[in-house]
């Protein structure tokens, strides 16, 4: 017997079209006429190859709001401007906001008191997400974040979307504790590469965010990952295995599209439980310097 074929954009709607380009099922109101077949609307006069991966993230970052990945840039920017009024250097490795948001497992501020994660302040698993070390490392940061996050955020609704974003930080976190726990670690590489993750899941699902893959570009970057010394390996390989398995929590493994129901309780509490697994692996991490 054969499958029934439903529209991959509106899934309680059988059809027995589809998408000439990608063969995904279409229903009568997502269907485009060409004169080589019937289009969905990712593949409907769209160029290919990467113009095809330009031209997806121009027009999501153009045609809808954005605000939570938009607000996020704006915190990220208010942060690094608070730590120079403080007095911190351009590279805003000191100063209070620093010393009591970086990730680090233990240490002694400039205060002479102690500080990390052995003594109980757990809040740097995240704090650490929105502090630079200068203004190329923030502004590197705050560009992908400004062509991907919205297009993320117009996907998976505004909600989901910080979730993700935080549970993918709190992953980046944790892999860079695993990987190098005697560095100070900062910065929203965990997070961002958590996008990546998300987006690549989307799309092995079938859910094009820019109408083009995201491989090419995230095997670049990790590229870069390895190749440039300094960065954080361990954080950007937690925050893109955080984002995948955020999606994959939101689909329920593939059950269903995760651009849909997204008042879905299981959904959220499978991030909360990404985020929790990575606060209990930090902390058998840390139990091993006390």
């Amino acid at each position: 017997m054969a499958e029934t074929l439903t529209c991959y954009r509106h899934p309680d709607r059988e059809t027995g079209v589809s998408c000439s380009d990608c063969g995904r099922g279409i229903c009568p109101d997502c269907m485009t006429f060409g004169p080589v077949g019937i289009r969905c609307p990712d593949h409907s006069g769209r160029p290919q190859g990467a113009a095809k991966v330009i031209k997806g993230v121009q027009r999501r970052t153009t045609a809808g709001p954005g605000f939570v990945a938009k607000g996020l840039i704006g915190i990220n920017v208010l942060v690094y401007l608070l730590q120079l009024a403080q007095g911190a250097p351009v590279n805003a490795n000191r100063g209070s906001i620093y010393e009591q948001g970086v990730l680090v497992v233990g240490g002694i501020g400039s205060d002479g008191q102690p500080l990390g994660l052995i003594d109980g302040e757990w809040w740097r698993l995240l704090t650490a997400a929105f502090l630079h070390y200068g203004p190329i490392h923030l502004a590197m940061n705050m560009l992908v974040l400004y062509l991907f996050g919205p297009a993320l955020e117009s996907v998976l609704g505004s909600a989901r979307f910080l979730s993700v974003y935080l549970a993918a930080g709190l992953a980046g976190s944790t892999g860079a504790l695993l990987l190098t726990p005697d560095s100070a670690t900062a910065g929203a590489s965990g997070a961002i590469y958590g996008l990546f993750g998300a987006i690549l899941v989307l799309e092995r699902q079938g859910t094009y965010v820019f109408g083009g893959s995201v491989l090419p570009l995230l095997i670049i970057n990790l590229a870069i990952t390895f190749a440039v010394p300094g960065i954080s390996i361990g954080g950007h390989l937690g925050g893109l295995a955080g984002g995948a398995l955020a999606i994959l929590a939101l689909s329920r493994f593939g059950q269903r599209r995760a651009g849909y129901a997204r008042n879905d309780l299981l959904g959220y509490a499978g991030l909360v439980v990404i985020g929790l697994l990575s606060v209990a692996v930090a902390y058998w991490k840390v139990r091993g310097y006390t």
